[in-house]
């Protein structure tokens, strides 16, 4: 894997000890987050496993190389940030900052 050549997607902050990663990105609206969303997906490499969304947010369970992660969108904000579930999902946290970077 390469990392992401396409100047789209950056990180705009990381925090490892939180398994948080906000990601900037395209403005987003309801509408358009599914299309924003599957082109960081498909960046990174990661496919969907699951989608939820609800009034102002959205998520999905996407699987990274055998890692679930949350993705979320907050449309109203314009934020777009990754979670990784569990403590041993940070590193692929810190990968995913990589790639991004």
């Amino acid at each position: 894997m390469t990392a992401v050549t396409s100047h789209v997607f950056g990180i705009r902050q990381f925090d490892r000890d939180a398994r948080f990663l906000s990601i900037e990105s395209p403005e987003f609206d309801f509408d358009s987050f599914d299309a924003i969303a599957e082109s960081l997906l498909l960046a990174i490499d990661a496919t969907v496993v699951e989608k939820e969304s609800n009034a102002d947010l959205h998520i999905w369970l996407i699987d990274f190389e055998g890692c679930r992660l949350l993705l979320k969108g907050e449309h109203y904000s314009g934020a777009l940030w990754l979670e990784a579930m569990s403590d041993d999902d940070e590193e692929t946290l810190t990968f995913i900052a990589s790639l991004l970077n």
